[in-house]
């Protein structure tokens, strides 16, 4: 009877030291795969978030106007050709052959001095259009300005624009001599520089291109973008009528911001 007694204590002590162990093996077992989980969730949902970012930037770029332009259809005529140019180019050529040939480095030492004598002038005269700050001041070189051309206003232009608008777009797409501005007379009448109620030269608008489209209401319009730092939106909208004086007859003029110190004359053909 002690035995069987004995016997029993045996096995319960040994059944309560073999459950904790049990118990840890399971513990560890369950808290380990736990761990990677944890790590791993937050990556994924950070990386599927950024893809859906760079849909709004593609969008607004159809913004932007897809009007086709149209080149520039004139081809080649001397009045786009700088004088300037055209004057360093022979007479530097002249000069330089004729220093060549008078010192017998080149071959027809007796033309060196007709050389010489139109080779200098020529030189001079290229020299003084080209650079402004010289003597011939008042003959500076004026260069084109940027003309942009829309296809839908080139199809009218012949038809609708005004002959006074025409020549306009000529006379500021070509190189000028003599004077100090594109539209130089037109903007010191209706600008009056100087005088009562008017601006001073110092402040007068600067052209910096012109561009041919059509307005919301299908009529050719030739828009002119000038630079003005000293002047103001109201500077130009109260000579609005005189613009449209100047420019016509058969055009009205419509003024508008066209950015940072810069202001347009929307000069609109009256003809349909």
């Amino acid at each position: 009877m002690s035995v069987q007694c004995a016997a029993h204590a045996v096995r319960a002590i040994a059944a309560f030291q073999s459950a904790p162990s049990s118990r840890r093996r399971v513990s560890h077992a369950s808290v380990v795969p736990c761990q990677p989980r944890r790590a791993v969730a937050p990556v994924r949902a950070a990386d599927s978030s950024p893809p859906a970012a760079p849909a709004p930037s593609s969008s607004s770029s159809g913004a932007a106007s897809d009007k086709p332009i149209v080149p520039d259809d004139d081809g080649f005529t001397l009045a786009k050709v700088s004088f300037g140019v055209i004057g360093l180019g022979v007479g530097g050529s002249l000069l330089s052959y004729g220093f060549g040939a008078y010192f017998n480095l080149l071959p027809g030492s007796e033309w060196s001095a007709l050389m010489l004598t139109y080779g200098f002038p020529l030189t001079i005269i290229g020299m003084a259009l080209k650079a402004r700050t010289l003597f011939f001041l008042s003959y500076a070189e004026l260069k084109p300005v940027p003309c942009i051309t829309y296809a839908d206003a080139f199809a009218l232009r012949e038809q609708c624009a005004t002959p006074i608008l025409k020549q306009v777009r000529s006379d500021v797409t070509r190189y000028r001599y003599g004077d100090e501005q594109h539209l130089d007379e037109a903007l010191k009448r209706i600008f009056q520089y100087g005088l009562g109620g008017g601006i001073p030269r110092r402040s007068a608008p600067i052209l910096q291109k012109i561009q041919e489209e059509v307005s919301d209401d299908g009529k050719y319009c030739l828009v002119l973008e000038f630079e003005a730092k000293s002047l103001e939106l109201s500077d130009f909208e109260k000579r609005q009528a005189k613009f449209t004086s100047f420019f016509g007859p058969g055009i009205k003029a419509e003024i508008g911001q066209g950015g940072d110190d810069l202001y347009q004359v929307r000069l609109i053909s009256e003809t349909t």
